[in-house]
């Protein structure tokens, strides 16, 4: 692994992790440290281009069921620490540590694509997950716009789509928003993983604020864009007790639905994250990974269907129940309206509607 010489301010990982699909790797042979200069780690944000074939995925896990996601970029600025997308970048021959970070895929043909697959007689209207992996709306989106033009083939095309984020970029779009919203197109899930501004900068070093986010809830459902909070990941001992306030903030600001997961330290996850844990509080460590560990089987990481993202076992339970406690105290009658199939048409050959 490679690492840098002094705290990384700003970033999330402190390391460049091995890549396991990788053959060689660099490594520091000589104590005199004439190895230095060339594993130094740099602070900036690089950009790679790709035009692949095929945008839209259709999830195969048991837990997501039925659902096709696509991704406008690979890698995130943001830096989260527990990022599950962190060991799909290896798939592109990066890290997953720093590399994630700084080495953003850029797929700028995204939107032609979209286009491509809705005029194609094999689809049918289904809801599309922007950002099923990495934040459609991250810093890299105000270069580049890449989400604004694929809403924009959304409303074009009638067809529903389901949006994750943690920035307050993606109020840039609300008129486009506004529009899919009216046709029952879109629902927004902003994740809020902690009410402590202090955690909330070491653990998703590049994100918005906290108030930020409520203020982005705020502001989506005065025009009545359906809201639903990501309360995750929840970490044991670090934001479990923050389940009722998220929520009854979120609530207060008008979001109508809210979900949760449990962190899972899968793949090279479990490096980094255990490395920044102990470098940011080392007091707390061993505890915070004993509990994580206590959700999973005795294990930091967690791949099997059915219990990865919800855990099992005494702390698990403490925090569903928890969950569904404030959910119930503070949403109860609230509801997402689904989402509404008919109004899919191809514009291009002059198809009104599918049905």
């Amino acid at each position: 692994m490679i690492q840098s010489s002094s705290f990384l301010k700003g970033r999330g990982a402190q390391i460049n992790s091995d890549n396991p699909y990788q053959k060689l790797s660099y490594v520091a042979d000589h104590i005199e440290g004439i190895d230095e200069a060339a594993m130094e780690v740099s602070p900036k944000t690089e950009f790679f281009f790709e035009n692949p074939k095929n945008i839209v995925n259709k999830v195969e896990s048991p837990d997501l069921a039925g659902m096709y996601s696509m991704n406008p970029y690979q890698g995130c600025e943001h830096g989260c620490l527990y990022c599950y997308a962190r060991n799909s970048h290896q798939y592109w021959g990066f890290s997953a540590g720093l590399d994630f970070e700084q080495k953003i895929v850029v797929k700028e043909n995204a939107p032609a694509l979209l286009k491509k697959l809705f005029d194609g007689p094999k689809w049918q209207p289904h809801p599309i997950m922007l950002s099923g992996n990495t934040d459609c709306y991250q810093p890299a989106e105000r270069k580049f716009g890449i989400t604004k033009k694929l809403l924009e083939v959304f409303l074009e095309y009638k067809n529903p789509v389901s949006i994750i984020t943690k920035n307050s970029l993606i109020l840039r779009d609300i008129d486009l928003l506004t529009e899919l919203a009216a046709l029952d197109l879109v629902h927004v899930n902003v994740t809020i993983t902690s009410l402590n501004e202090e955690l909330r900068q070491k653990l998703e070093p590049r994100t918005v604020s906290y108030r930020n986010r409520l203020k982005i809830i705020e502001e989506l459902s005065k025009k009545n864009i359906p809201v639903n909070i990501m309360v995750a990941p929840i970490i044991p001992s670090f934001n479990d007790h923050e389940i009722p306030a998220i929520i009854e903030q979120g609530a207060n600001h008008g979001a109508l639905s809210a979900a949760y997961t449990v962190v899972r330290l899968n793949g090279m996850i479990k490096d980094i994250f255990e490395d920044w844990l102990k470098k940011s509080f080392p007091d707390k460590a061993d505890k915070v990974l004993r509990q994580i560990a206590a959700c999973h089987g005795g294990k930091v990481n967690d791949s099997r269907f059915g219990t990865r993202m919800r855990g099992e076992g005494k702390i698990a339970e403490l925090i569903k129940n928890l969950f569904l406690m404030a959910k119930h105290k503070y949403m109860n009658g609230l509801e997402i309206k689904p989402y509404a199939l008919h109004h899919f048409r191809r514009p291009g050959n002059g198809q009104l509607s599918i049905f």
